[in-house]
């Protein structure tokens, strides 16, 4: 998989190219009729488009759908691998994010403090 789209007048099969354009995250790029979703983002310049749990950058890594680096989103379809979908016109793709989400706060540690004994020294729910 190349990053760069051979140009029209350097092309020696002389394809006709039907251009499409995509919109990732905001914002329009354009591809070529044919071209993986990960063809288009490379095309366009973009080597990475998902962070991983560390928050290390993830873009495509295998090209052939194996290792899952390149997962995006697609018109609201989750983990759709860039390498394997072709681009469509007018696609949205949304990049995705498995970095650690932040911990919600520890309960209140009074809410889940254990009742006390009454008089006779019993607590709440048991003889």
């Amino acid at each position: 998989m190349t990053p760069r789209l051979v140009p029209a007048h350097h092309d020696a099969v002389r394809r006709t190219d039907r251009p499409l354009t995509v919109t990732v995250d905001g914002t329009q790029v354009t591809g070529v009729a044919g071209q993986s979703l990960a063809g288009v983002l490379l095309a366009a310049g973009r080597t990475a488009w998902r962070t991983g749990r560390t928050g290390a950058p993830r873009g495509v890594f295998c090209g052939i759908g194996v290792c899952y680096d390149c997962l995006v989103t697609v018109n609201g379809e989750r983990d759709v691998r860039a390498c394997q979908r072709r681009a469509r016109d007018g696609d949205t793709v949304t990049t995705q994010s498995r970095a650690p989400r932040p911990r919600s706060p520890a309960p209140d540690a009074a809410s889940h403090a254990p009742e006390p004994p009454d008089a006779a020294g019993r607590t709440a729910g048991r003889p």
